[in-house]
């Protein structure tokens, strides 16, 4: 969001002119657009160094006030870091870091922008139909433009961003709008690209609604409605300093950093607003989600704030739970929140990625989540939670939730609550279904998993027992392996997806069955055969390990 004069260029290519107050749309010469052309720069994109699980830490203050798990318990969400994506570098520049994600289907698109002097942008397509393998499809560099946010729809990216007006040949103001086609994961710029730009000194968010997009700025800026065919503006009312727009069942929410939430109509006029007297700072990225019947706040230095969504009345602060070493208080600011289901992720800079969870209508906090990097932006859809630690790049984790086929499968075992170090005598048959996190499993008996869980240490299945999962499971991480032992006489027996940060060692007379035709393996490690085994089934070798 910088400041830029908004005076409008001389020189204009116009193609198409909408209202003279209003946003003007032209066809761009791509002259600023450069394509990633190199596959193995984009596959050298995706890094694996700290992929596995992914522990929460779950603080005493914490604890005590949401009541959770002794520190022994297995721990709920089974969280697993999938890759980090390191952020697009053009020429050896290193100034981009991501700004937003927006998620539809098999991929992610993700923005980039810098918040050093100039502007300069980048957009990644990442293809996540392979949780195990993300693969970055498409990169499209922007020499002149901040990349800030984006959504996506029926083959079209929207992507609302900053140019300097008084060097484009074609921009009017500072506040862009774009329109890009996608097909398949790639971008195809021969379609054309259509442009609007509107008041402001930045576009802050874009929103699909309907047949309309909705676009804020902030700084003496709009909240903009556009045809989403044409881009030609249908709407627009004055704002202080827009920074987030989220949608919920046809309802609009703007954060404007000098008052507060504002709630919209379809004709942009306020209906409501929640009064807000926090310093939102100057030219930062914060943003709001509707969480149940709430709405959550990103507040900076006074974590989130939890409003009713329907009165407006405050209804708590979520504190940020650590204050990390070596990292400046000014660091350590609630930047983003993003809600999924009944969850709420909250980017904390400094002070990390928080959990906190919807307990009867009141949001309780869970803990921090175990990543690296100043974490600025978060998303989260379906199985997967997005986040970005600016220069230290894009992670992708996966929330390892148990299908509802999975559950039903497993309907007459009991959801498992027990410690997070698992031992199963010899003489114990037992059936667990469910979603935790364990630090060891030693199984001497019999030993049934449904559902989605990790190992954050090892596995042993010893002399004679029998293991047996369906489901999801995640063994260590990649920067500290561990290994599963199969020994002698011993059965472990996999349907569903199984990945191992280290080696697998089956021992002489052990067997490794694989049930159905669907199985997944993922071993970063070896496979290791100590004497004569067995291993049966049809199963899909990830990193052909076998």
């Amino acid at each position: 969001m910088k400041n830029v004069s908004q005076l409008m260029a001389l020189a204009i290519i116009v193609l198409f002119s909408a209202c003279a107050d209003q946003t003007t749309v032209f066809s761009d010469p791509q002259d600023d657009i450069i394509l990633e052309k190199s596959q193995s720069v984009l596959d050298n994109s995706v890094g694996f160094d700290n992929a596995g699980v992914i522990d929460i830490f779950e603080e005493d203050g914490t604890s005590s006030k949401s009541g959770k798990r002794p520190s022994d318990q297995a721990g709920d969400y089974p969280l697993t870091l999938v890759a980090q994506i390191d952020p697009p570098s053009r020429d050896g520049s290193t100034n981009l870091t991501a700004s937003h994600v927006a998620i539809d289907g098999n991929f992610a698109y993700v923005s980039y922008n810098t918040v050093e002097d100039g502007f300069s942008g980048a957009v990644d397509i990442i293809r996540i139909a392979d949780p195990n393998n993300p693969i970055i499809t498409g990169r499209l560099y922007y020499t002149n433009v901040d990349v800030n946010a984006l959504a996506y729809e029926n083959g079209f990216l929207y992507i609302a961003g900053g140019v300097d007006s008084e060097t484009s040949v074609r921009a009017t103001f500072n506040s862009l709008v774009a329109k890009l086609t996608v097909e398949d994961g790639r971008f195809n710029l021969g379609a054309g690209i259509e442009y609007g730009f509107q008041p402001g000194f930045n576009a802050t968010d874009v929103k699909v609604m309907d047949n309309t997009i909705l676009v804020g700025s902030g700084k003496d800026g709009v909240v903009a409605t556009y045809d989403k065919n044409t881009l030609t503006t249908i709407k627009e009312e004055s704002f202080f300093d827009i920074r987030s727009i989220a949608l919920n069942n046809g309802r609009i929410a703007v954060l404007d950093g000098s008052k507060g939430v504002s709630f919209l109509d379809d004709d942009l006029a306020v209906t409501s607003e929640i009064a807000i007297d926090s310093d939102f700072g100057l030219a930062t990225k914060r943003t709001l989600d509707f969480f149940g019947n709430t709405i959550a706040v990103a507040e900076g230095a006074k974590g989130t704030g939890v409003y009713n969504s329907n009165t407006g009345s405050f209804i708590e602060y979520l504190p940020i739970l650590t204050s990390p070493n070596g990292v400046d208080n000014s660091d350590i600011v609630t930047n983003g929140v993003a809600s999924n289901n009944d969850l709420l992720f909250i980017a904390n800079g400094g002070g990390g990625l928080s959990l906190a969870e919807d307990q009867e209508g009141n949001a309780e906090m869970v803990g921090v989540i175990e990543l690296e990097g100043s974490i600025n932006y978060v998303q989260s859809r379906g199985d997967y939670l997005f986040a970005a630690a600016g220069k230290a790049g894009f992670q992708i984790i996966k929330l390892n939730r148990p299908t509802q086929s999975l559950v039903e499968q497993c309907a007459s075992s009991p959801l498992y609550s027990g410690r997070n170090v698992l031992e199963v005598s010899a003489n114990e048959t037992l059936a667990y279904r469910g979603a935790k996190r364990f630090n060891r499993l030693e199984i001497d008996g019999s030993l049934l998993l449904c559902g989605a869980w990790t190992v954050r240490n090892t596995i042993e299945i010893n002399s004679n027992a029998l293991f047996e999962m369906n489901g999801t499971l995640v063994i260590a991480s990649n920067n500290r392996r561990r290994d599963v032992t199969i020994d002698e006489g011993a059965t472990f027996r996999v349907e569903g997806n199984l990945t191992i940060y280290g080696d697998l060692i089956l021992n002489d007379g052990a067997t490794l069955e694989f049930l159905g035709d669907n199985s997944v393996v993922n071993i970063f490690g070896n496979v290791i055969r100590n004497g004569n085994v067995e291993v049966n089934g049809v199963f899909r070798d990830v990193r052909s390990k076998f």
